[in-house]
């Protein structure tokens, strides 16, 4: 088994079976958010390091493809059980090197449970189709065979879950698969592949690689990967749609989010505010699924929006996972605090109405932690950078639209369409919205509508 991380501890990559100390010239702090405190330190691997893992993905392919599709899913069940036997290990974890209160990473590492719930049912979604007689004493087979060697690269915000989208599925598939976790968030996947180290996998059909831009780039090019899955900011989501797409690879790329809430003037207003405070500030903001603009249906569904999340947004207790009563923890690092701040000094200049400025949240005894505490601006417009951009903080904009044609527009208008939703008690307002917004995941009355483990995202 894996040492536990040590605030002098270099942690390891874990290639072809085994735990293997890096040689590496570039190392980075994992930090607590909370505090400061060092918690370890991760090596930036090199491509030569990255090589190895494909290697041993490569010759782990044939063997592993071989093992029957209901094996595979054994050794699902056996992960299943492992991780659930380090929940409240792993939820720790999350909390000590992302921040997010103990309550948010007990339910991430839940969900990060059920999608391997999920991948154990691989006997029947892997089933193909048949279609007799498509012509004359002819037959229609389409069969799902494992693409080969395939890589995620995950973000910081989720270091439980969202690895967890690709590897149990991409193994139960019979495919090998390499991890590049967040270098900000390394140790929980430390956790999560001692467990994986104790299923007796075939050496090479799990791999982990620590590192930073050299190890995505060699990702990319790398001749021997077949596919790629990356979950981050537009910006590189693009460079890896377009670099894995280049040399050939599948690839999927889910990047930046700005997510709009709909409030119509007949919406449940205590049950709207209720799920605003929990859809935007929630994590601190840093989720891709976050409600991060409200638009409200008429000045006076505004004036009254405003008038009570203002109270809720400023009473907010923020704090470290430890302290009693916390709703928020931290955000992940301090040049991540000191962007958020920026965005917010931004919203002021562009003459957006700041009604609760948290840029001076402080907290007893983490004077050294990244805390930001809950903003509230109102009247806030679609030209304003505060809008367009994603902010991944505790930040909600106000903005009022005339009437419901002119809600939906903004919406349909923006540039990310992550997610969506909107709270109304009207059933054609809202089967209205669900059917023409143009958004991936929709919602209502439903602020975060996040798919369960079964159900694809995006």
């Amino acid at each position: 088994m894996q040492p536990q991380a040590t605030a002098t501890k270099l942690l390891d990559n874990y290639i072809g079976g085994k735990w293997t100390p890096v040689d590496a010239s570039n190392e980075l702090d994992v930090t607590n958010p909370a505090s400061g405190e060092l918690l370890a330190r991760v090596p930036l691997s090199s491509a030569t390091d990255l090589d190895a893992a494909v290697k041993a993905a490569r010759a782990a392919l044939p063997a592993w493809r071989d093992v029957s599709v209901i094996q595979r899913a054994r050794h699902l069940f056996a992960l299943r059980e492992g991780l659930e036997a380090r929940r409240e290990e792993m939820a720790r974890s999350v909390t000590a090197e992302m921040g997010k209160t103990i309550a948010d990473s007990r339910a991430e590492v839940g969900r990060m449970i059920e999608m391997v719930e999920a991948a154990c049912a691989i006997p029947t979604t892997m089933q193909g189709r048949v279609i007799e007689d498509v012509s004359r004493g002819v037959d229609c087979e389409t069969i799902r065979q494992p693409v080969g060697v395939c890589a995620g690269i995950a973000p910081f915000n989720f270091p439980a879950m969202v690895p967890f989208w690709f590897l149990p599925f991409a193994i139960g598939c019979g495919n090998a698969f390499i991890l590049k976790p967040s270098e900000q968030v390394p140790m929980t996947q430390q956790i999560a592949f001692e467990v994986l180290d104790g299923l007796d996998l075939p050496p090479g059909v799990v791999n982990l690689v620590n590192g930073g831009r050299e190890v995505v780039e060699s990702i990319l090019e790398h001749p021997d990967i077949d596919a790629v899955s990356f979950v981050g900011s537009a910006p590189v989501a693009r460079l890896v749609y377009e670099g894995a797409a280049r040399t050939g690879k599948r690839v999927q790329a889910l990047g930046g989010a700005k997510n709009h809430l709909v409030v119509m003037p007949d919406a449940d207003m205590d049950q709207t505010v209720d799920a605003l405070m929990g859809s935007a500030y929630g994590s601190a903001g840093e989720r891709c699924m976050a409600i991060s603009v409200a638009v409200a249906v008429g000045d006076e569904t505004a004036d009254d929006l405003v008038a009570r999340l203002k109270p809720r947004v400023a009473s907010l207790k923020v704090g470290a996972y430890d302290q009693e009563g916390v709703e928020m923890g931290p955000l992940v690092t301090g040049a991540h605090r000191d962007k958020v701040k920026g965005y917010v000094d931004l919203g002021v200049e562009e003459g957006a109405a700041l009604v609760v400025d948290g840029r001076g949240t402080t907290v007893a005894d983490h004077e050294d932690g990244f805390f930001v505490g809950g903003c509230l601006f109102d009247k806030v417009t679609t030209d304003m950078r505060i809008y367009k951009e994603e902010i991944f903080g505790p930040v909600l904009s106000i903005v009022r639209a005339k009437d419901y044609e002119e809600a939906l527009q903004m919406v349909n208008d923006h540039e990310f369409g992550n997610g969506a939703a909107i709270f109304t008690r009207d059933g054609d307002a809202a089967r209205n919205f669900t059917s023409r917004v143009n958004i991936g995941m929709v919602g209502a009355n439903v602020p975060i509508p996040v798919p369960t483990a079964y159900y694809s995202f995006g």
